[in-house]
């Protein structure tokens, strides 16, 4: 479909904005049902609708770069959350400060419903103030549960740590005849690699050994 043919004008010449639907899972595996209902109770059309399903980790997203391509002026981009915009309380700001500043559209996110900047607030001047001071409050927001949760998850590691539970992959038992190999190689008779075969065992885990 050609979305620019679909674009219409109001009476005083202005156009008609769009409304996308951005939706992202952060796994291949995860499902996007909730979010897709989501926007189709919005009233978005399905070809209206871009899908990424890979982590907000960084921002090399297809779907989402297409779509900002697409987006003009009078647009709106309608998200589930406001962390499918990024991953970081940084990047969250600079994806808004895109859509609302730079492309001149508009956003809505469905599960803060005071996060909605199409000019509820009376004036284009209070809208801007109040949009600015929502993002700023739920990004923060945000970024602190993310920060918050990294630390439970360091704290629960070391916690485990200081009851003797290992992380990481277990160490290989050395096999009968190692301190043997480990003189020839020592000495130069054989090579790592030769030292390695006769372990059956590969070249870098018998240079780990060697070396410890």
């Amino acid at each position: 479909m050609d979305i620019n043919n679909i674009r219409s004008s109001r009476q005083d010449g202005t156009t008609i904005g769009i409304t996308y639907g951005y939706i992202r899972v952060s796994t291949i595996a995860q499902h996007d049902e909730r979010q897709r209902i989501a926007m189709a109770e919005f009233g978005i059309t399905e070809d209206h609708i871009f899908v990424d399903k890979q982590s907000g980790k960084n921002f090399d997203r297809p779907a989402y770069m297409a779509m900002m391509a697409t987006l003009q002026p009078g647009d709106t981009v309608v998200v589930q959350s406001l962390d499918r915009l990024g991953r970081d309380y940084e990047e969250m700001i600079r994806q808004l400060d895109i859509i609302t500043c730079e492309k001149q559209a508009f956003i809505v996110v469905l599960n803060l419903p005071i996060l909605d900047s199409r000019n509820k607030y009376g004036d284009d001047l209070t809208a801007k103030l109040v949009l600015n001071l929502v993002i700023q409050i739920f990004s923060y927001v945000a970024q602190m549960e993310r920060e918050m949760n990294h630390r439970r998850t360091m704290e629960g590691i070391a916690a485990a740590k200081e009851r003797g539970v290992k992380f990481g992959r277990t160490s290989l038992d050395k096999p009968k005849g190692y301190e043997n190999v480990l003189a020839q190689w020592a000495s130069g008779a054989i090579s790592e690699c030769e030292a390695a075969r006769r372990l059956g065992v590969s070249r870098p885990t018998f240079h780990k050994w060697s070396h410890e």
